[in-house]
């Protein structure tokens, strides 16, 4: 038998995980739609000045919310990278 405080602080992560999902789906919609517009416009898939300025938006986040800004960061990283990785596909099919 599952103690009732547990079980709810277990379906109230199980939420938390549902709406990370949604937004993550959410994120990577308009960087699909950024993507696009950055190879149709022959930009490069990544922009390292945006990514400075993301990262240290981020840290400042994170360390008002309480939350670890080195965790922060490799979240982000790893989202950039993934973003960058859809962004030069994008770009291989439009030549």
């Amino acid at each position: 038998m599952t103690d009732p405080e547990l079980q709810r602080l277990r379906d109230s992560i199980d939420n938390i995980d549902a709406a990370l999902i949604h937004l993550l789906a959410e994120r990577f919609k308009c960087t699909q739609t950024v993507g696009r517009l950055k190879a149709e416009h022959g930009l490069p898939p990544a922009d390292p000045a945006r990514e400075a300025q993301q990262i240290a938006r981020l840290r400042a986040l994170a360390h008002d919310a309480k939350l670890d800004p080195d965790f922060a960061e490799k979240f982000l990283n790893f989202i950039v990278k993934e973003v960058i990785r859809h962004h030069e596909a994008l770009r291989a099919e439009k030549k």
